[in-house]
């Protein structure tokens, strides 16, 4: 790994106009980064890729960089790019334990962060390195949200995770798991009992329908749901997964550690925007791929799907033939999710879109004075970069308004 990262290293040109920079969503100092590698800094060049993102450990595992940082490299036009997620990974991954996290004295303010995902851990870091005092309430036992309960572990070690929230413990920010705001809970009591603010990044665990017949059958399941949990389902050996986005390639691979033999993914269109190489893995696990289906019905033994017809330009126009059942133990819908209601339902003035997500100004406050929002809640469901890139902004807004208040 580390002769990999030194010659990788080397390859790179350190461009005056780095056209990765511009491909990252949150403009990671690359060729900085390579340059302290070369210098021996490594210390500084981790502690520089953490102060532009706190996840930044995550982010050189799980992003698409094949679109983002090294589908720019300019080495990619005539060869092949610059192994940037490998640098940024040994780097930042090194360098986690060991940095020191300035915790200024307390300003005397409470911040509540309800959702222990990208966006509010980002946000948890962000206000405690302001003096703030912060509290991350989550209903889940464990920190990470969609990283800890929607990324296989082969894609993202969860003992990772264990570090931040070390990390977190470190920083002086108190943790409440297992605790859902919007029940026992509700966000009049953290205003009532001195939270100067709230920050929602509840993420997006609601999962879409596709609204047909069978979608309550005992061997029909969500992907979300799944991804949960592996362990707690038998789904027999044959698998159809409705969907083929990223989280149906993530469903895919699973099952077929878990030893399912026969894993089909079923897309209506004839192809598909998720990341590339993840595709590759999934074919080179055994999942096979079918393309231009219509979901009609599910049914004890499996889904039923028509053919699309598609027009010039590769629109949907129809479908073709006759319903076609094609034979699973069990079925996995896999078309994205969305948000829950909880917080919306029990808090008077807090709004959400007719797709649930919530509704925030450009600087992340919501409809309801002193609740801010940001990642996956707010955007649907996008990358964790993005999370972590809005998340910082909405930090500042958070800042803002505190201080604001204390005038």
């Amino acid at each position: 790994m580390v002769l990999h990262v030194i010659a990788e290293a080397e390859r790179c040109f350190l461009c005056k106009k780095p056209m990765c920079v511009t491909g990252c969503p949150i403009s990671t100092p690359i060729p900085d980064m390579i340059k302290l590698l070369r210098e021996g800094k490594l210390n500084e060049a981790g502690d520089m890729l953490f102060r532009n993102n706190p996840l930044s450990a995550v982010c050189s595992l799980v992003c698409d960089h094949q679109k983002q940082c090294e589908g720019h490299c300019v080495q990619g036009k005539k060869g092949q790019p610059i192994h940037i997620s490998s640098i940024e990974n040994y780097i930042s991954e090194t360098r986690l334990d060991n940095i020191e996290i300035p915790i200024p004295p307390s300003n005397g303010n409470m911040v509540g962060i309800i959702g222990a995902g990208p966006a509010g851990i980002t946000v948890a870091l962000e206000l405690a390195e302001r003096g703030y005092k912060v509290t991350i309430f989550d209903s889940k036992d464990k920190i990470g949200g969609v990283l800890q309960y929607g990324i296989p572990d082969f894609r993202l070690p969860k003992t990772l995770l264990a570090r931040y929230k070390r990390k977190l413990v470190e920083a002086g920010i108190q943790i409440r798991p297992n605790t859902t705001i919007g029940g026992a809970l509700e966000i009049k009591d953290l205003f009532r009992d001195g939270y100067k603010a709230i920050f929602i990044g509840t993420g997006v665990w609601r999962p879409k329908k596709l609204g047909i017949k069978g979608e309550s059958l005992g061997n029909c399941h969500f992907a979300i749901d799944y991804l949960a949990n592996p362990d707690a389902y038998d789904l027999g050996d044959s698998v159809a997964i409705i969907g083929m986005g990223n989280t149906a390639l993530d469903v895919a691979r699973v099952l077929k550690r878990k030893g399912t033999r026969n894993v089909t993914l079923y897309a209506r269109r004839m192809a598909t925007n998720a990341n590339e190489e993840e595709i590759q893995y999934a074919k080179l696990d055994g999942a096979v791929f079918e393309f231009g289906k219509h979901p009609v019905e599910i049914t004890p033994d499996g889904p039923v799907f028509d053919d699309n017809v598609f027009d010039e330009e590769g629109n949907i126009a129809g479908t073709k033939g006759e319903p076609k059942l094609y034979k699973a133990d069990s079925t996995i819908i896999a078309v994205s999710q969305g948000p829950k209601s909880k917080l919306v339902d029990t808090t008077q003035g807090l709004k959400a879109a007719p797709s649930g997500l919530l509704l925030t100004d450009k600087n992340g406050e919501t409809t309801y004075p002193g609740i801010f929002a940001a990642g996956d809640v707010v955007l649907g469901a996008k990358t964790v970069v993005e999370a972590v890139r809005y998340a910082k902004h909405v930090a500042d807004s958070i800042d803002d308004y505190i201080k604001g208040l204390n005038k």
